[in-house]
């Protein structure tokens, strides 16, 4: 889904050795969402609809040549709905993982609004109440920082500058230790800003209000922090290595199961079926026979004894394999599993 780079010649200094993640939106179907993805509203109002559309876009290298096309026709990310309720700030949530360090890069157009015409980024997402964003009005003519505590709007930082519409615009943030650092159009935008109370969050595409507007050439250059989740089902399939597959899944926040933890980790960011959401939500353990394999999912459950999320086993089969030996082959594995996370917070962040 998602195509992983060599981090080189980005706006910000950044170490080579960082891993990259770029967001290709050609890689999915015109007019739907992007798997991978939860749309999400802040404040008032309903979400967002954010589609892959076409679009004319130049290129983000200077064309070698007279004859080089000024533009061409690419997919795009787009929010498309213009509802005007003012304090509504739609966002598109990448689920895949949650970033400490990192610097991500985007270009954004600004197409329409009456009340706003905004392009921003959150980062540090833990929940709609609970973010940081920075984010550029072409109305206002400002770009803006501010971080959401439990829904309410704190440390705001607003500087004045022009943010032309109906063209493509480049938006970076670092954030690195303590630091944030934001570009506009290769230019600092905004006076670093010192954070010490920063933890590892998701990034989404951020709109306000009736905003219409379109992102492309997105990618995130970061340090790996393994979450607990990855370090668990490392450690499992070490100790347990003639597992054919294991996943973790836990509810993303539009209440999905997504897979957090993996023996492949091109599966991290997919998201999970009827089984698994039941199984967390309720507890209930499934079982599944084929030819030469046995699958189990069962759930893993905090302190209180409440399922915080669904193991998925999937083991060989043998001669005379019942369900009440599979589930005897999958308890011991869970039950190690669990006793080294007391709560979905230190599972998943």
């Amino acid at each position: 889904m998602w195509k992983y780079l060599l981090a080189l010649g980005l706006a910000l200094a950044w170490p080579a050795s960082g891993a990259q993640r770029v967001f290709d939106f050609a890689e999915f179907p015109a007019d739907q969402t992007p798997p991978g993805f939860s749309s999400v509203v802040a404040g008032e109002g309903p979400p967002g609809k954010w589609r892959i559309i076409m679009d004319d876009v130049p290129p983000l290298l200077t064309p070698q040549t007279d004859k080089s096309p000024p533009v061409t026709k690419r997919a795009v990310l787009a929010q498309l709905d213009p509802n005007p309720t003012d304090e509504r700030f739609p966002m598109l949530v990448y689920e895949g993982e949650l970033f400490g360090d990192f610097l991500l890069t985007t270009r954004f157009k600004l197409v329409s609004g009456v009340e706003a015409q905004m392009a921003g980024i959150a980062f540090r997402y833990q929940d709609e109440k609970n973010f940081y964003v920075i984010r550029a009005s072409g109305l206002g003519t400002n770009i803006m920082f501010y971080k959401v505590v439990d829904g309410e709007r704190r440390d705001a930082f607003r500087l004045e500058t022009e943010v032309p519409a109906g063209v493509w615009n480049e938006l970076s943030i670092e954030c690195k230790g303590n630091q944030i650092i934001c570009l506009l159009n290769g230019r600092k935008a905004l006076p670093t800003f010192t954070d010490n109370n920063a933890r590892p969050g998701r990034i989404a595409f951020w709109t306000k209000s009736d905003a219409v507007t379109y992102f492309t050439d997105a990618r995130i250059v970061y340090t790996r922090s393994e979450i607990p989740a990855r370090a668990i089902a490392r450690d499992v399939l070490k100790k347990y290595s003639r597992l054919i597959g294991l996943r973790i899944y836990t509810l993303d926040p539009s209440g999905d199961p997504r897979v957090v933890a993996s023996k492949h980790e091109e599966e991290i960011g997919q998201s999970g079926g009827a089984a698994e959401k039941n199984c967390i939500a309720n507890g209930t353990i499934y079982y599944g026979k084929e030819d030469k394999t046995v699958s189990v999912v069962m759930p893993l459950r905090d302190r209180n004894g409440d399922p915080i999320a669904a193991v998925r086993l999937v083991m060989q089969s043998f001669a005379g394999q019942t369900q009440q030996n599979a589930l005897a082959r999958a308890r011991p594995i869970v039950r190690e599993m669990q006793a080294r996370v007391a709560s979905v917070v230190e599972l998943a962040q």
